[in-house]
């Protein structure tokens, strides 16, 4: 029976649980009834009425890439624990594939879900996402480069010899104010969707699943999106009032997704082939200070106006920026230090990536400014490509309104096939 069918080890549900308490059998006729409403559907997230958008999870390549970019993001990033061998890796790969396969249908996480199985013993589904549907959730897996050798250069997995030769960790950076806490990891899981606590349903119990063998080293909640990844989405403002990622690379644009973005067909790592690699950065705003700035020092740093979102250079949204072109005033229309010049793709090779950021707020601090910023992410074919564009950026006029505080950077494995768990390849194929 293929992998995305078969029931989720009680293992792999219940972490830690006792043996004795997982054994429980169902209670009555009341409780085999509620199993059986349970996998029908009647009682699961996947009924008819809201949220009924179904994304494929099987693919050439993982959803949640060049997917229409949902509203919500719930982002984790988590560590192996000690002990945990190549053998409990791959279970907990096996189990995380099958349970994604059903969350992303819109069902329970597994067939006796929030409501089935042994009334003494805790449900399989922790049941907040019933009745929401499927709401367009994707899920995206990652691998990190600790997981092919830690800090100490042990190959714990036995993979050291499968790791590309492009996968170094991202340099230092000018003005990065990097947070261990918030920084790295072995795996990540980027959950998306039109519903928030559909998200938050997703990671939830991904990491029910993995306790005892990983958990949670950091996660970031995000709402609105902040880039289009489709020519028929509009395209949103990031928290600055700013529209953002104008130029990025779309869904439709197949040539520029096969040279900036994916793995090629012959790479080196069989793995990898249809994969990309997914930099994570939380970057904070000092919306305060960046609120106080003029309307005209504010679309000089960016170098588009704020209303439409027009290059300074003069046209539409979509307009090419001249870099070119001279001010009435004086000097370059787009200045020297603005984002929009020293971003672009002309000023960094020719280089694009695919960006799929959302805003986030955390809350406050004791002087009543906004813990907000951006949780950007972009997919690239190498981390090159998001090295060179950062370094340009050294200079960028906005610099001074932002502090880059967390960051990782992730290898993600092609699509996966029916019957196969996510970087399946990565154990058992030839490179």
């Amino acid at each position: 029976m293929p992998n995305s069918e078969r029931r989720l080890s009680r293992r792999g549900l219940l972490g830690l649980l006792g043996a004795g308490t997982a054994g429980l059998a169902v209670g009555g006729a009341g409780g085999a009834a509620l199993a059986q409403a349970a996998a029908s559907g009647a009682l699961g997230a996947g009924a008819a009425g809201t949220g009924d958008r179904v994304i494929p999870f099987h693919g050439e390549h993982q959803a949640g890439i060049v997917t229409p970019a949902q509203d919500r993001l719930h982002f984790a990033s988590f560590e192996l624990l000690r002990g945990v061998d190549r053998e409990r890796l791959i279970g907990l790969l096996r189990d995380w594939t099958d349970a994604a396969v059903r969350l992303t249908r819109g069902e329970d996480v597994s067939a006796e879900g929030a409501v089935g199985g042994p009334p003494l013993a805790p449900p399989d589904d922790t049941g907040e996402a019933l009745g929401l549907g499927a709401s367009g959730l994707t899920i995206t897996f990652g691998f990190g480069a600790s997981l092919f050798a830690d800090e100490e250069g042990r190959d714990r997995f036995g993979i050291a010899d499968r790791r590309p030769a492009e996968f170094e960790e991202l340099p230092a950076f000018a003005f990065d104010l990097l947070d261990p806490g918030t920084t790295g990891g072995d795996l990540c899981v980027q959950a998306c969707a039109d519903d928030p606590q559909v998200a938050v349903h997703a990671i939830r119990n991904l990491s029910r699943i993995a306790m005892g063998t990983a958990r949670i080293l950091w996660s970031q909640l995000g709402f609105g999106r902040t880039s289009s990844t489709s020519v028929n989405q509009d395209t949103p403002r990031n928290l600055f009032g700013f529209k953002d990622g104008t130029a990025n690379v779309m869904a439709e644009e197949r040539d520029a997704l096969a040279e900036y973005v994916w793995a090629p067909a012959d790479h080196p790592q069989a793995w990898m082939r249809g994969g990309s690699y997914l930099v994570a950065r939380k970057i904070a705003m000092t919306i305060e200070t960046w609120d106080r700035a003029s309307l005209a020092e504010q679309e000089r740093i960016v170098g588009r106006t704020k209303g439409e979102g027009g290059p300074l250079s003069g046209g539409a949204e979509f307009d090419a920026p001249d870099f070119s072109a001279s001010s009435t005033a004086g000097g370059p229309a787009i200045a020297a230090d603005a984002h929009v010049r020293l971003a672009h793709p002309e000023q960094n090779g020719g280089l694009r990536m695919l960006r799929r950021g959302y805003n986030y707020v955390d809350g406050s601090n004791p002087l009543g400014q906004l813990g907000a910023g951006l949780f950007f992410m972009s997919y690239q074919r190498t981390p090159e490509t998001f090295v060179r564009v950062q370094r340009n950026l050294k200079s960028d006029s906005m610099n001074e309104y932002l502090r880059h505080v967390g960051s990782g950077l992730w290898a993600i494995p092609g699509g996966i096939r029916p019957g196969e768990y996510v970087g399946e390849a990565l154990f058992t194929e030839t490179a």
